[in-house]
């Protein structure tokens, strides 16, 4: 799979809360965890399962810090 975003990481799941429309996937890299919200379709459509290996895209215009 190729993406034009290059800040890719590689992970693993953790987690998967199911909702009607949508899934929170909780995917571990290192001592980080990244949370992605996507919908139950493509959670089906991948076939994704805690345990999997994927790869963590992450395209984004700001990022913001607050304290």
């Amino acid at each position: 799979m190729k993406l034009s975003a290059r800040n890719q990481f590689q992970g693993t799941v953790t987690h998967i809360t199911q909702g009607q429309a949508m899934a929170e996937v909780i995917i571990k890299v290192g001592n980080l965890e990244f949370v992605a919200a996507i919908t139950e379709g493509s959670v089906k459509n991948m076939g994704l399962k805690v345990n999997d290996a994927v790869t963590v895209a992450v395209k984004a215009t700001e990022v913001m810090v607050g304290k």
